[in-house]
């Protein structure tokens, strides 16, 4: 597992396109919750309907709902994590390394194993990047008290599984399609319009069927910000609801990684 890793990582870090994705991200996560802290919470603050009722709230930009509300807004851009991890895949067939692995004596599960660790590490990645964003503005929102730092702490752990589960599913998609540019294609029509639009008419013709969609079965694990939400039972709600998530997010995304395994004993190289 040690060497494992070690490859991996060797590829990675030597892929600029790590590198110049980071950079994006690590933009994007404390620019857009900026944004909607000053251009929607704190705007939404002065309206004279939504105001009065959001001074009754928590700020949701505080501890401990930071950890909620930056984890939200953050996990908005998973897809550019996705294309990393879409790449990561598709290199291996486009340059053959899947086949000089097996050459070097690696097994077909050594090989997959080291695709886990590799949407792992930017899973990791990822996750101390939304952590940093939401430590940053939790702090300047909060006083010195400190009183409900950890509270909310759990959402760390969360945002990591739903963005492990988002990227094996990109993985899965690259894995079949192995091209890159049809792969990075077919995810992005099925991240944007598609799913969401199956959603949406699920919810409307077939009840909460659509919930449980590849990726809003993990989207809801992390339920909107408080002070998207008018009633606070209905947020208290959609928390609960959050916690039954984990288990669904966590079988399937057992059973991607158990057909990428199983199609990968099987292809040939």
């Amino acid at each position: 597992m040690g060497n494992l890793i070690r490859t991996e990582w060797l590829k990675i870090k030597k892929y600029p396109a790590f590198w110049w994705m980071l950079v994006i991200v690590a933009l994007a996560y404390p620019g857009m919750n900026y944004v909607l802290y000053t251009s929607g919470y704190k705007d939404q603050l002065e309206d004279p309907q939504m105001g009065p009722l959001l001074k009754m709230l928590n700020n949701p930009f505080a501890f401990p709902d930071a950890w909620q509300t930056v984890a939200f807004i953050s996990s908005v851009f998973v897809f550019l994590p996705s294309v990393l991890v879409i790449m990561f895949i598709t290199n291996e067939y486009t340059y053959k390394t899947h086949r000089q692995n097996i050459i070097d004596g690696w097994s077909r599960s050594q090989f997959m194993t080291s695709k886990v660790i590799d949407v792992a590490i930017v899973s990791l990645v990822v996750t101390l990047l939304y952590t940093g964003t939401a430590l940053m503005i939790g702090t300047l929102n909060t006083d010195g008290s400190g009183k409900y730092f950890y509270e909310g702490s759990r959402y760390i752990g969360l945002f990591f599984l739903q963005t492990f589960s988002q990227l094996s599913f990109a993985h899965l998609i690259a894995f079949i399609v192995r091209k890159a540019f049809l792969a990075l294609g077919a995810f992005l029509f099925y991240y944007f319009p598609l799913e969401p639009y199956l959603v949406a008419m699920a919810k409307k013709h077939a009840g909460g069927i659509g919930e449980y969609l590849p990726l809003e079965i993990s989207d809801r694990l992390i339920p909107y910000p408080r002070w998207f939400v008018r009633k606070q039972d209905e947020w208290d709600a959609l928390v609960s609801q959050a916690n039954i998530h984990i288990l669904y997010t966590v079988l399937l995304t057992a059973l991607i990684w158990a057909i990428c395994y199983r199609i990968n004993k099987k292809r040939d190289l």
